[in-house]
């Protein structure tokens, strides 16, 4: 039993780190998408990012030999991942290109406590008290930053909080994608989802001119959205999906920074105060986990 639940740590270990990985990835991310949608529709800056990202993925896979893996791309499983991701990715940046990178970000971290009352109720993992109050405490700080009923809380912090919704259900139904099928293809179907639906809506839309420098954003923004994809996939498919949620607590800072840096957007004290308790209880859920392996 105590090898088993070492192992299980190690695994918890593992996937949270993939996790904060991934988290501060997807803040660079936003960022540089946040920037060019201040010129460029949103579904075509979701679009072009998309086509960028498809091709980084596409190649690696190629390069990794897993061509002929790529018919699961139309795996039931595979593609109702894909369609939670567009729902999710569309009504998150969406929202995100109307509301400071930091209060969107931190709207985002409501994703741990649904995660654990969804992994609790779909998965029945035994989820106990202790992991329950650090996700609770984590959500607290959510709402010193957010503060509900004030200017910050808004149709659009409404929509992002939707959007975050579907972001915990997208990677609890992760797990449901059997370990035959390769991460990468997992995050090419992703990727490819996405990228057609913003080609799709742009279409509709109309194509507006692209500047040089805005290619290269979505080309950066797509490197660092491709890689943080596979980190959270390998993630989700790691441990137990109660404590690896916490660890997107990891965002916070990351876009306080870049909040700070490029629109001069500095959150108060309250919101600092917020930030400081999600990232302590991100950190309280992995030393309750260590205590229990070593029991």
């Amino acid at each position: 039993m105590v090898g088993n639940a070492q192992a299980r740590w190690l695994e918890n270990r593992r996937g949270a780190a993939a996790m904060a990985a991934a988290m501060v990835l997807i803040v660079i991310n936003d960022t540089m998408i946040k920037v060019v949608s201040e010129s460029l529709p949103a579904a075509q800056t979701i679009g072009l990012r998309g086509v960028f990202a498809t091709a980084m993925v596409l190649a690696v896979v190629l390069a990794r030999g897993l061509g002929g893996s790529l018919h699961y791309l139309t795996d039931r499983r595979t593609m109702t991942r894909g369609a939670l991701d567009v729902l999710s990715t569309f009504t998150y940046l969406v929202s995100l290109f109307h509301m400071p990178i930091a209060a969107a970000t931190a709207i985002n971290m409501a994703a741990p406590l649904m995660m654990v009352g969804a992994a609790a109720v779909m998965l029945r993992e035994a989820v106990p008290f202790r992991r329950w109050a650090a996700v609770l405490v984590g959500f607290a700080g959510m709402l010193l930053i957010v503060r509900p009923g004030g200017d910050s809380f808004n149709a659009w912090a409404a929509l992002a909080l939707f959007g975050t919704a579907v972001n915990a259900m997208r990677d609890l139904y992760t797990r449901r994608i059997g370990p035959h099928v390769p991460s990468l293809i997992i995050t090419l179907a992703t990727s490819v989802a996405v990228t057609v639906m913003g080609v799709g809506v742009t279409t509709v839309q109309g194509w507006q001119p692209v500047s040089a420098v805005q290619l290269g954003l979505l080309a950066a923004a797509a490197g660092f959205l491709s890689v943080a994809y596979y980190l959270m996939i390998i993630a989700m498919r790691l441990g137990d999906a109660s404590v690896i949620g916490g660890f997107r607590y990891s965002a916070l800072p990351a876009a306080a920074a870049t909040g700070w840096l490029v629109w001069g957007q500095l959150p108060d004290g309250l919101a600092f105060a917020g930030m400081a308790v999600l990232v302590a209880a991100g950190l309280w859920l992995m030393r309750v986990e260590r205590r229990a392996a070593h029991r």
